[in-house]
Protein backbone atom coordinates (compact mmCIF):
# COMPACT_ATOMS: atom_id res chain seq x y z
CA UNK A 1 0.00 0.00 0.00
CA UNK A 2 1.13 3.54 -0.77
CA UNK A 3 1.16 6.09 2.04
CA UNK A 4 -0.92 8.44 -0.08
CA UNK A 5 -3.79 5.99 -0.49
CA UNK A 6 -7.15 7.21 0.81
CA UNK A 7 -8.26 6.00 4.21
CA UNK A 8 -10.51 2.93 4.30
CA UNK A 9 -14.21 3.54 4.80
CA UNK A 10 -14.11 1.94 8.25
CA UNK A 11 -11.55 4.50 9.44
CA UNK A 12 -13.95 7.27 8.38
CA UNK A 13 -16.93 5.77 10.19
CA UNK A 14 -18.64 4.54 7.00
CA UNK A 15 -21.04 1.63 7.32
CA UNK A 16 -19.33 -1.28 5.54
CA UNK A 17 -22.67 -2.95 4.89
CA UNK A 18 -23.99 0.17 3.14
CA UNK A 19 -20.88 0.29 0.95
CA UNK A 20 -21.14 -3.36 -0.02
CA UNK A 21 -24.85 -3.06 -0.81
CA UNK A 22 -24.12 -0.10 -3.05
CA UNK A 23 -21.32 -1.89 -4.91
CA UNK A 24 -23.36 -5.07 -5.26
CA UNK A 25 -26.27 -3.15 -6.75
CA UNK A 26 -23.97 -1.37 -9.21
CA UNK A 27 -22.32 -4.64 -10.24
CA UNK A 28 -25.65 -6.30 -10.99
CA UNK A 29 -27.02 -3.25 -12.77
CA UNK A 30 -24.06 -2.39 -15.00
CA UNK A 31 -21.74 -5.35 -15.54
CA UNK A 32 -24.14 -7.76 -17.30
CA UNK A 33 -25.13 -5.03 -19.75
CA UNK A 34 -21.58 -3.80 -20.35
CA UNK A 35 -20.42 -7.39 -20.75
CA UNK A 36 -23.10 -8.00 -23.38
CA UNK A 37 -21.88 -4.93 -25.29
CA UNK A 38 -18.31 -6.20 -25.16
CA UNK A 39 -19.35 -9.65 -26.39
CA UNK A 40 -20.86 -7.95 -29.44
CA UNK A 41 -17.70 -5.87 -29.88
CA UNK A 42 -15.22 -8.71 -29.66
CA UNK A 43 -17.35 -11.01 -31.80
CA UNK A 44 -17.60 -8.46 -34.60
CA UNK A 45 -13.87 -7.89 -34.38
CA UNK A 46 -12.72 -11.50 -34.76
CA UNK A 47 -15.57 -13.30 -36.53
CA UNK A 48 -13.63 -12.97 -39.76
CA UNK A 49 -11.40 -15.77 -38.44
CA UNK A 50 -14.35 -18.08 -39.15
CA UNK A 51 -15.55 -16.24 -42.26
CA UNK A 52 -12.05 -16.73 -43.69
CA UNK A 53 -12.58 -20.47 -43.94
CA UNK A 54 -15.01 -20.07 -46.88
CA UNK A 55 -14.66 -16.38 -47.78
CA UNK A 56 -11.15 -16.78 -49.20
CA UNK A 57 -12.19 -18.66 -52.36
CA UNK A 58 -15.45 -16.68 -52.65
CA UNK A 59 -13.85 -13.22 -53.03
CA UNK A 60 -10.33 -14.26 -54.00
CA UNK A 61 -8.46 -13.17 -50.88
CA UNK A 62 -5.00 -14.60 -50.21
CA UNK A 63 -3.47 -15.51 -46.85
CA UNK A 64 -1.35 -12.35 -46.96
CA UNK A 65 -4.33 -10.15 -47.82
CA UNK A 66 -6.35 -11.72 -45.00
CA UNK A 67 -3.56 -11.06 -42.49
CA UNK A 68 -3.36 -7.43 -43.64
CA UNK A 69 -7.14 -6.99 -43.48
CA UNK A 70 -7.32 -8.55 -40.00
CA UNK A 71 -4.71 -6.11 -38.78
CA UNK A 72 -5.73 -2.93 -40.63
CA UNK A 73 -8.76 -2.71 -38.31
CA UNK A 74 -6.35 -1.61 -35.60
CA UNK A 75 -4.88 1.18 -37.73
CA UNK A 76 -8.26 2.90 -37.87
CA UNK A 77 -8.76 2.04 -34.23
CA UNK A 78 -5.41 3.63 -33.33
CA UNK A 79 -6.07 6.86 -35.23
CA UNK A 80 -9.38 7.67 -33.54
CA UNK A 81 -8.88 6.16 -30.08
CA UNK A 82 -7.69 9.19 -28.09
CA UNK A 83 -10.11 11.69 -29.72
CA UNK A 84 -12.97 9.25 -29.10
CA UNK A 85 -12.24 8.90 -25.38
CA UNK A 86 -11.88 12.66 -24.94
CA UNK A 87 -15.25 13.14 -26.64
CA UNK A 88 -16.78 10.55 -24.30
CA UNK A 89 -15.42 12.40 -21.26
CA UNK A 90 -17.02 15.59 -22.62
CA UNK A 91 -20.43 14.44 -23.90
CA UNK A 92 -21.04 11.51 -21.53
CA UNK A 93 -20.79 7.75 -21.80
CA UNK A 94 -24.42 7.03 -22.61
CA UNK A 95 -24.65 8.90 -25.90
CA UNK A 96 -21.11 8.22 -27.09
CA UNK A 97 -21.13 4.48 -26.40
CA UNK A 98 -24.50 4.27 -28.18
CA UNK A 99 -23.00 6.05 -31.22
CA UNK A 100 -20.06 3.66 -31.30
CA UNK A 101 -22.26 0.57 -31.17
CA UNK A 102 -24.63 1.71 -33.91
CA UNK A 103 -21.90 2.70 -36.37
CA UNK A 104 -19.73 -0.37 -35.88
CA UNK A 105 -22.76 -2.69 -36.14
CA UNK A 106 -23.74 -1.17 -39.48
CA UNK A 107 -20.18 -1.39 -40.83
CA UNK A 108 -19.71 -4.97 -39.63
CA UNK A 109 -22.96 -6.10 -41.23
CA UNK A 110 -22.15 -4.28 -44.48
CA UNK A 111 -18.89 -6.24 -44.73
CA UNK A 112 -21.04 -9.23 -45.74
CA UNK A 113 -21.48 -7.62 -49.16
CA UNK A 114 -17.84 -6.99 -50.15
CA UNK A 115 -16.84 -8.48 -53.49
CA UNK A 116 -13.04 -8.42 -53.43
CA UNK A 117 -9.91 -8.04 -51.28
CA UNK A 118 -9.76 -4.24 -51.71
CA UNK A 119 -13.32 -3.72 -50.47
CA UNK A 120 -12.74 -6.15 -47.58
CA UNK A 121 -9.60 -4.32 -46.44
CA UNK A 122 -11.36 -0.94 -46.68
CA UNK A 123 -14.32 -2.13 -44.59
CA UNK A 124 -12.00 -3.47 -41.92
CA UNK A 125 -10.27 -0.10 -41.71
CA UNK A 126 -13.62 1.72 -41.40
CA UNK A 127 -14.74 -0.77 -38.74
CA UNK A 128 -11.69 0.20 -36.68
CA UNK A 129 -12.62 3.89 -36.98
CA UNK A 130 -16.20 3.13 -35.94
CA UNK A 131 -15.28 1.02 -32.89
CA UNK A 132 -12.41 3.22 -31.67
CA UNK A 133 -12.93 4.36 -28.10
CA UNK A 134 -15.36 1.64 -27.04
CA UNK A 135 -13.09 -0.44 -24.79
CA UNK A 136 -11.15 2.47 -23.21
CA UNK A 137 -14.46 4.29 -22.89
CA UNK A 138 -15.92 1.42 -20.86
CA UNK A 139 -12.79 1.28 -18.69
CA UNK A 140 -13.07 5.01 -18.04
CA UNK A 141 -16.78 4.59 -17.32
CA UNK A 142 -16.03 1.91 -14.69
CA UNK A 143 -13.76 4.35 -12.82
CA UNK A 144 -16.85 6.58 -12.40
CA UNK A 145 -18.57 3.79 -10.47
CA UNK A 146 -16.03 1.60 -8.62
CA UNK A 147 -13.30 2.41 -6.07
CA UNK A 148 -9.71 1.36 -6.84
CA UNK A 149 -9.77 -1.66 -4.50
CA UNK A 150 -12.63 -3.15 -6.55
CA UNK A 151 -11.30 -2.55 -10.03
CA UNK A 152 -9.35 -5.73 -10.81
CA UNK A 153 -12.37 -7.81 -9.83
CA UNK A 154 -14.77 -5.57 -11.74
CA UNK A 155 -12.62 -5.33 -14.86
CA UNK A 156 -12.16 -9.09 -14.66
CA UNK A 157 -15.93 -9.64 -14.54
CA UNK A 158 -16.40 -7.22 -17.43
CA UNK A 159 -13.64 -8.76 -19.50
CA UNK A 160 -15.10 -12.23 -19.07
CA UNK A 161 -16.98 -11.05 -22.15
CA UNK A 162 -13.80 -11.50 -24.24
CA UNK A 163 -13.42 -15.27 -23.79
CA UNK A 164 -17.19 -15.65 -23.43
CA UNK A 165 -17.60 -14.10 -26.89
CA UNK A 166 -15.44 -16.91 -28.22
CA UNK A 167 -17.16 -19.58 -26.12
CA UNK A 168 -20.55 -18.50 -27.46
CA UNK A 169 -19.48 -17.16 -30.82
CA UNK A 170 -17.31 -20.05 -31.96
CA UNK A 171 -20.09 -22.67 -32.15
CA UNK A 172 -22.58 -20.10 -33.51
CA UNK A 173 -20.10 -18.89 -36.14
CA UNK A 174 -19.34 -22.47 -37.17
CA UNK A 175 -23.05 -23.18 -37.55
CA UNK A 176 -23.72 -20.00 -39.54
CA UNK A 177 -20.75 -20.70 -41.75
CA UNK A 178 -22.16 -24.12 -42.60
CA UNK A 179 -25.28 -22.55 -44.14
CA UNK A 180 -23.46 -22.03 -47.42
CA UNK A 181 -21.64 -25.36 -47.36
CA UNK A 182 -20.77 -27.63 -49.00
CA UNK A 183 -18.49 -26.43 -51.75
CA UNK A 184 -19.60 -22.80 -51.57
CA UNK A 185 -23.24 -23.60 -52.32
CA UNK A 186 -25.45 -20.55 -51.82
CA UNK A 187 -27.78 -20.46 -48.83
CA UNK A 188 -31.11 -18.67 -48.21
CA UNK A 189 -31.62 -15.29 -49.96
CA UNK A 190 -28.64 -16.11 -52.18
CA UNK A 191 -26.18 -15.39 -49.37
CA UNK A 192 -23.29 -17.70 -48.55
CA UNK A 193 -22.52 -18.86 -45.04
CA UNK A 194 -19.75 -16.31 -44.43
CA UNK A 195 -22.15 -13.53 -45.46
CA UNK A 196 -24.84 -14.71 -43.05
CA UNK A 197 -22.20 -14.90 -40.33
CA UNK A 198 -21.09 -11.26 -40.77
CA UNK A 199 -24.63 -9.95 -41.24
CA UNK A 200 -26.31 -11.71 -38.30
CA UNK A 201 -23.44 -11.02 -35.91
CA UNK A 202 -23.24 -7.32 -36.87
CA UNK A 203 -26.84 -6.14 -36.64
CA UNK A 204 -27.34 -6.90 -32.89
CA UNK A 205 -24.80 -4.15 -32.08
CA UNK A 206 -27.14 -1.58 -33.68
CA UNK A 207 -30.04 -2.66 -31.46
CA UNK A 208 -27.85 -2.70 -28.36
CA UNK A 209 -26.59 0.80 -29.14
CA UNK A 210 -30.11 2.20 -29.32
CA UNK A 211 -30.97 0.52 -26.02
CA UNK A 212 -27.95 2.16 -24.35
CA UNK A 213 -29.72 5.51 -24.59
CA UNK A 214 -32.34 4.35 -22.09
CA UNK A 215 -30.29 1.93 -19.95
CA UNK A 216 -26.91 3.55 -19.18
CA UNK A 217 -26.71 6.44 -16.67
CA UNK A 218 -23.68 8.68 -17.25
CA UNK A 219 -22.58 8.84 -13.57
CA UNK A 220 -23.82 7.71 -10.15
CA UNK A 221 -25.60 11.08 -9.78
CA UNK A 222 -28.11 9.98 -12.44
CA UNK A 223 -28.62 6.45 -11.03
CA UNK A 224 -32.13 6.53 -9.59
CA UNK A 225 -31.77 2.91 -8.54
CA UNK A 226 -29.14 3.89 -5.92
CA UNK A 227 -30.38 4.98 -2.49
CA UNK A 228 -29.34 8.54 -1.56
CA UNK A 229 -27.03 7.28 1.20
CA UNK A 230 -25.37 4.83 -1.22
CA UNK A 231 -24.93 7.55 -3.84
CA UNK A 232 -23.43 9.98 -1.34
CA UNK A 233 -20.98 7.38 -0.02
CA UNK A 234 -19.81 6.41 -3.50
CA UNK A 235 -19.34 9.97 -4.74
CA UNK A 236 -17.36 10.89 -1.59
CA UNK A 237 -15.19 7.75 -1.82
CA UNK A 238 -14.34 8.31 -5.48
CA UNK A 239 -13.59 12.00 -4.85
CA UNK A 240 -11.10 11.06 -2.09
CA UNK A 241 -9.35 8.59 -4.40
CA UNK A 242 -9.12 11.07 -7.27
CA UNK A 243 -7.62 13.63 -4.90
CA UNK A 244 -5.03 11.09 -3.70
CA UNK A 245 -4.00 10.23 -7.27
CA UNK A 246 -3.86 13.92 -8.22
CA UNK A 247 -1.36 14.55 -5.41
CA UNK A 248 0.93 11.94 -6.96
CA UNK A 249 0.63 13.08 -10.56
CA UNK A 250 -1.07 16.09 -12.17
CA UNK A 251 -0.54 15.74 -15.93
CA UNK A 252 -2.93 17.32 -18.40
CA UNK A 253 -4.20 15.14 -21.21
CA UNK A 254 -1.49 16.56 -23.46
CA UNK A 255 1.23 15.81 -20.89
CA UNK A 256 0.10 12.17 -20.84
CA UNK A 257 2.13 11.60 -24.02
CA UNK A 258 5.31 12.51 -22.10
CA UNK A 259 4.44 10.41 -19.03
CA UNK A 260 7.02 7.53 -18.89
CA UNK A 261 4.65 5.08 -17.21
CA UNK A 262 2.12 5.49 -20.00
CA UNK A 263 4.66 4.31 -22.59
CA UNK A 264 5.87 1.45 -20.40
CA UNK A 265 2.32 0.26 -19.79
CA UNK A 266 1.60 0.57 -23.51
CA UNK A 267 4.50 -1.76 -24.29
CA UNK A 268 3.41 -4.33 -21.69
CA UNK A 269 -0.14 -4.21 -23.04
CA UNK A 270 1.21 -4.57 -26.58
CA UNK A 271 2.80 -7.89 -25.58
CA UNK A 272 -0.41 -9.27 -24.07
CA UNK A 273 -2.59 -8.09 -26.98
CA UNK A 274 -0.21 -9.63 -29.51
CA UNK A 275 -0.86 -12.99 -27.86
CA UNK A 276 -4.62 -12.34 -27.66
CA UNK A 277 -5.15 -11.50 -31.33
CA UNK A 278 -2.40 -13.69 -32.70
CA UNK A 279 -4.37 -16.57 -31.22
CA UNK A 280 -7.87 -15.20 -31.84
CA UNK A 281 -7.50 -14.54 -35.57
CA UNK A 282 -5.80 -17.87 -36.37
CA UNK A 283 -7.25 -20.43 -33.93
CA UNK A 284 -9.89 -21.81 -36.35
CA UNK A 285 -7.23 -22.14 -39.06
CA UNK A 286 -4.87 -23.97 -36.68
CA UNK A 287 -7.64 -26.42 -35.76
CA UNK A 288 -8.72 -26.85 -39.38
CA UNK A 289 -5.23 -28.03 -40.34
CA UNK A 290 -5.98 -31.24 -38.42
CA UNK A 291 -8.85 -32.01 -40.82
CA UNK A 292 -11.66 -30.97 -38.47
CA UNK A 293 -15.05 -30.11 -40.04
CA UNK A 294 -16.54 -26.60 -39.96
CA UNK A 295 -19.14 -27.24 -37.24
CA UNK A 296 -16.69 -29.06 -34.97
CA UNK A 297 -14.06 -26.34 -35.34
CA UNK A 298 -16.40 -23.94 -33.55
CA UNK A 299 -16.85 -26.20 -30.53
CA UNK A 300 -13.15 -27.03 -30.24
CA UNK A 301 -12.17 -23.36 -30.59
CA UNK A 302 -14.35 -22.56 -27.57
CA UNK A 303 -12.13 -24.58 -25.20
CA UNK A 304 -9.18 -22.15 -24.71
CA UNK A 305 -11.38 -19.09 -24.02
CA UNK A 306 -13.54 -21.13 -21.64
CA UNK A 307 -10.46 -22.01 -19.59
CA UNK A 308 -9.38 -18.38 -19.79
CA UNK A 309 -12.77 -17.22 -18.47
CA UNK A 310 -12.63 -19.34 -15.34
CA UNK A 311 -9.04 -18.41 -14.58
CA UNK A 312 -9.60 -14.69 -15.22
CA UNK A 313 -12.42 -14.37 -12.68
CA UNK A 314 -10.51 -16.22 -9.97
CA UNK A 315 -7.23 -14.43 -10.62
CA UNK A 316 -8.74 -10.92 -10.60
CA UNK A 317 -10.54 -11.60 -7.31
CA UNK A 318 -7.29 -12.93 -5.85
CA UNK A 319 -5.46 -9.75 -6.87
CA UNK A 320 -8.10 -7.53 -5.23
CA UNK A 321 -8.20 -9.66 -2.09
CA UNK A 322 -4.44 -9.50 -1.65
CA UNK A 323 -4.19 -5.91 -2.93
CA UNK A 324 -1.20 -6.93 -5.01
CA UNK A 325 -0.87 -6.10 -8.70
CA UNK A 326 2.66 -6.55 -10.07
CA UNK A 327 3.05 -10.25 -9.27
CA UNK A 328 -0.49 -10.89 -10.47
CA UNK A 329 0.52 -9.41 -13.82
CA UNK A 330 3.87 -11.19 -14.14
CA UNK A 331 2.68 -14.72 -13.36
CA UNK A 332 -0.08 -15.00 -15.99
CA UNK A 333 2.26 -13.52 -18.60
CA UNK A 334 4.69 -16.33 -17.81
CA UNK A 335 1.84 -18.81 -18.05
CA UNK A 336 1.06 -17.46 -21.53
CA UNK A 337 4.72 -17.92 -22.50
CA UNK A 338 4.74 -21.56 -21.37
CA UNK A 339 1.42 -22.35 -23.06
CA UNK A 340 2.40 -20.90 -26.43
CA UNK A 341 5.82 -22.58 -26.46
CA UNK A 342 4.21 -25.94 -25.61
CA UNK A 343 1.64 -25.39 -28.38
CA UNK A 344 4.43 -24.66 -30.82
CA UNK A 345 5.84 -28.13 -30.20
CA UNK A 346 2.47 -29.96 -30.17
CA UNK A 347 2.00 -32.71 -32.78
CA UNK A 348 -1.61 -33.65 -32.07
CA UNK A 349 -4.86 -31.71 -31.85
CA UNK A 350 -5.34 -32.67 -28.18
CA UNK A 351 -1.85 -31.43 -27.24
CA UNK A 352 -2.36 -28.22 -29.22
CA UNK A 353 -5.68 -27.39 -27.54
CA UNK A 354 -4.40 -28.27 -24.05
CA UNK A 355 -1.40 -26.00 -24.53
CA UNK A 356 -3.51 -23.17 -25.93
CA UNK A 357 -5.84 -23.48 -22.93
CA UNK A 358 -2.83 -22.73 -20.72
CA UNK A 359 -1.84 -19.82 -22.98
CA UNK A 360 -5.39 -18.44 -22.87
CA UNK A 361 -5.39 -18.60 -19.06
CA UNK A 362 -2.23 -16.48 -19.08
CA UNK A 363 -3.56 -13.92 -21.56
CA UNK A 364 -6.96 -13.45 -19.94
CA UNK A 365 -5.55 -13.58 -16.41
CA UNK A 366 -3.21 -10.67 -17.16
CA UNK A 367 -5.82 -8.34 -18.67
CA UNK A 368 -7.96 -7.25 -15.68
CA UNK A 369 -4.95 -6.82 -13.40
CA UNK A 370 -3.17 -4.73 -16.00
CA UNK A 371 -6.03 -2.26 -16.24
CA UNK A 372 -5.80 -1.35 -12.54
CA UNK A 373 -2.55 0.55 -13.22
CA UNK A 374 -3.73 3.58 -15.27
CA UNK A 375 -6.26 4.75 -12.64
CA UNK A 376 -3.55 4.43 -9.95
CA UNK A 377 -1.37 6.87 -11.90
CA UNK A 378 -3.73 9.35 -13.55
CA UNK A 379 -7.02 11.11 -12.88
CA UNK A 380 -9.61 13.28 -14.61
CA UNK A 381 -9.10 14.13 -18.28
CA UNK A 382 -5.56 12.76 -18.09
CA UNK A 383 -6.99 9.37 -17.13
CA UNK A 384 -9.35 9.43 -20.12
CA UNK A 385 -6.45 10.25 -22.43
CA UNK A 386 -4.05 7.83 -20.71
CA UNK A 387 -6.38 4.84 -21.01
CA UNK A 388 -6.96 5.67 -24.67
CA UNK A 389 -3.24 6.08 -25.41
CA UNK A 390 -2.32 2.80 -23.71
CA UNK A 391 -5.15 0.93 -25.40
CA UNK A 392 -4.48 2.39 -28.86
CA UNK A 393 -0.72 1.80 -28.75
CA UNK A 394 -1.18 -1.65 -27.26
CA UNK A 395 -3.77 -2.54 -29.86
CA UNK A 396 -1.29 -1.91 -32.64
CA UNK A 397 -0.37 -5.48 -31.72
CA UNK A 398 -3.73 -6.37 -33.23
CA UNK A 399 -2.31 -5.12 -36.53
CA UNK A 400 1.03 -6.90 -36.17
CA UNK A 401 -0.16 -10.09 -34.46
CA UNK A 402 -2.13 -11.65 -37.34
CA UNK A 403 0.60 -10.70 -39.80
CA UNK A 404 3.34 -12.08 -37.55
CA UNK A 405 1.49 -15.39 -37.25
CA UNK A 406 0.85 -15.45 -41.00
CA UNK A 407 4.49 -14.69 -41.80
CA UNK A 408 5.88 -17.24 -39.34
CA UNK A 409 3.44 -19.88 -40.65
CA UNK A 410 4.12 -19.19 -44.34
CA UNK A 411 5.58 -22.69 -44.85
CA UNK A 412 2.51 -24.37 -43.39
CA UNK A 413 4.13 -24.94 -39.99
CA UNK A 414 2.46 -22.98 -37.18
CA UNK A 415 5.07 -23.99 -34.58
CA UNK A 416 7.43 -21.00 -35.06
CA UNK A 417 4.48 -18.58 -34.95
CA UNK A 418 3.24 -19.96 -31.64
CA UNK A 419 6.72 -19.87 -30.12
CA UNK A 420 7.03 -16.26 -31.29
CA UNK A 421 3.80 -15.38 -29.45
CA UNK A 422 5.20 -17.07 -26.36
CA UNK A 423 8.43 -15.06 -26.48
CA UNK A 424 6.42 -11.83 -26.74
CA UNK A 425 4.46 -12.82 -23.62
CA UNK A 426 7.78 -13.48 -21.87
CA UNK A 427 8.92 -9.98 -22.82
CA UNK A 428 5.76 -8.58 -21.22
CA UNK A 429 6.50 -10.47 -18.02
CA UNK A 430 10.07 -9.17 -17.93
CA UNK A 431 8.94 -5.57 -18.47
CA UNK A 432 6.39 -5.88 -15.68
CA UNK A 433 9.07 -7.31 -13.37
CA UNK A 434 11.52 -4.52 -14.18
CA UNK A 435 9.22 -1.53 -13.89
CA UNK A 436 6.27 -2.79 -11.86
CA UNK A 437 7.62 -1.90 -8.45
CA UNK A 438 8.28 1.67 -9.62
CA UNK A 439 4.66 2.31 -10.59
CA UNK A 440 3.28 4.29 -7.69
CA UNK A 441 -0.35 4.24 -6.74
CA UNK A 442 -2.88 3.04 -4.16
CA UNK A 443 -2.19 -0.59 -5.08
CA UNK A 444 1.06 -2.09 -6.34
Amino acid sequence: MDDSAPLPDAALGIDAELAERALSRIRWRLLPWLGLLYIASFLDRVNISFAKLTMDPAIGISEAAYAFAAGVFFVGYFLFEVPSNLILARVGARRWIARILVTWGLVSAATAFVSGPGEFIAMRFVLGLAEAGFFPGILLYLTYWFPAAERARVVGLFMVAVPLASVIGSPVSGALLAIGAPHGARGPLALQGWQWLLLLEGLPAVALGLLCLSILPDTPREARWLAPAQRDWLLARLARERAAVARLSRPSWRAVFAHPAVWILSLIYFCVVLGLYGLGFWLPTLIGRFGVGLTHIGWIAACPPLCGTLFMVWWARRSDRRRERVGHLILPALLGFLGFVAAGHAHSLAALIASLCVAAMGIYGALPVFWTFPSALLSGTALAAGIAVINSLGNLAGYLGPQAVGWASRNGDSGPALVLLGLVMLLGALLAAIVGTRLRGPDR
